[in-house]
């Protein structure tokens, strides 16, 4: 071979390898995978994962699922469909779900975990399969591509200010019991150092628990132990950190024989909660815009399915455990209480005034304006 033909041999092999390198950087980029390139081909015609934790608390069914649904279909040109799961708080469970998606291929995956560190062997497979993953109102784990969720330590702060209100300058005249939820989801943790931030040294903290899986009738059994132990009169307010055991809560106050039931807090603005809150059962709720989270969780999927960037609808950054600046996007939060009904589930469609102002809660409707 003589020097001329030596050197384009060289040329050539240098340009292939650098192909190569290309190529192999890209895939690594990408998770490892083709998906994404071929998803962005595939254009409209979708298969968008959703895996939801659990179904004790109403949300989940009745809004989440629907609600991004039908947001997937808009974005894909009625082309997008959902492939769903729920695990019925079973973090195995989840993951052999997410284990069939991925393995069925799905071209993006939402994650809301039952265990934010259980699920991230899943999200691991999902990334080296090329299927990006969008952390739906809980942290998750692993090498996850976005998140979006609610200020879920402003939470807290909503729910420790509402008591705290509620309790005016009696706020130290007997204790409170701190219903925290469960120590497997993230968020609880968030809501529970908010709370503390606006309770400690304001309130004394007589009974304090994490509810396992976020049961009412685990809340109401931890319930009746605290009355039990500090004796059903010298019990203030309750700490609730959402409105199901929120329900498992009051009814054992009520069983107590209680002659006025103390302020208690919730979350989620379930339909019970708002109702409770009406019979003045209930003090308060957090109202968060699940139509707003669900459209945005929705986007970032059918988003990363293409290949295309987040852009503006993850304009925060946020470290998990496990991964550094995830694009992400938290929605704020309202403290629901009587006086604003009208003004956040019923405006934003969450409720119609006939599902909430049944026959019982009729004329507590009346008086607080609902009509």
């Amino acid at each position: 071979m003589n020097t001329n033909m030596r050197r384009a041999a060289v040329a050539v092999a240098a340009t292939a390898m650098a192909v190569t390198l290309a190529a192999c950087g890209s895939a690594k980029e990408s998770g490892g995978g083709t998906k994404s390139s071929d998803s962005a081909k595939k254009g409209d015609d979708l298969k968008i994962g959703l895996l939801l934790p659990e179904n004790q608390t109403a949300r989940y069914e009745k809004f989440d699922k629907p609600l991004i649904e039908a947001k997937v279909k808009e974005l894909t040109n009625g082309k997008g469909q959902i492939v769903y799961a729920n695990a019925k708080q079973d973090a195995t469970t989840q993951n052999q779900q997410a284990d069939t998606m991925i393995t069925n291929k799905v071209d993006a995956l939402i994650v809301d975990s039952v265990d934010s560190k259980a699920i991230a062997a899943s999200v691991k497979k999902a990334k080296q399969a090329g299927i990006p993953v969008v952390a739906f109102d809980r942290l998750a784990e692993g090498p996850i591509d976005s998140y979006v969720s609610f200020d879920n330590e402003e939470v807290g702060h909503v729910q420790g200010k509402a008591l705290l209100q509620a309790l005016g300058d009696k706020a130290k005249s007997g204790d409170i019991v701190m219903m925290n939820g469960a120590v497997t989801d993230p968020n609880a943790a968030l809501f529970k150092k908010g709370a503390h931030a606006e309770l400690d040294g304001k309130v004394n903290i007589g009974k304090e628990y994490d509810t396992k899986e976020w049961k009412p009738e685990n809340a109401n059994a931890n319930m009746e132990g605290a009355l039990s132990a500090l004796g059903k009169d010298k019990v203030i307010g309750v700490y609730s950190a959402n409105d199901g055991m929120a329900g498992g809560i009051i009814t054992a106050l009520k069983a107590a024989g209680l002659s006025k039931l103390p302020p208690v807090t919730g979350q989620d603005a379930e339909l019970a909660g708002v109702q409770r809150i009406l019979a003045g059962e209930q003090y308060m709720s957090v109202y968060k815009s699940y139509p707003q989270e669900d459209a945005i969780a929705a986007e970032m999927a059918v988003k990363l399915a293409k290949g295309q960037d987040l852009g503006s609808i993850a304009p925060k950054k946020i470290d998990s455990p496990t991964t550094k600046a995830v694009p992400s996007n938290i929605v704020p939060v309202v403290s629901l209480t009587k006086d604003n009904i009208n003004d956040t589930v019923i405006k934003d469609k969450i409720y119609t005034v006939a599902e909430i102002c049944t026959a019982n809660y009729k004329a507590a409707c009346d008086a607080a304006g609902l009509k």
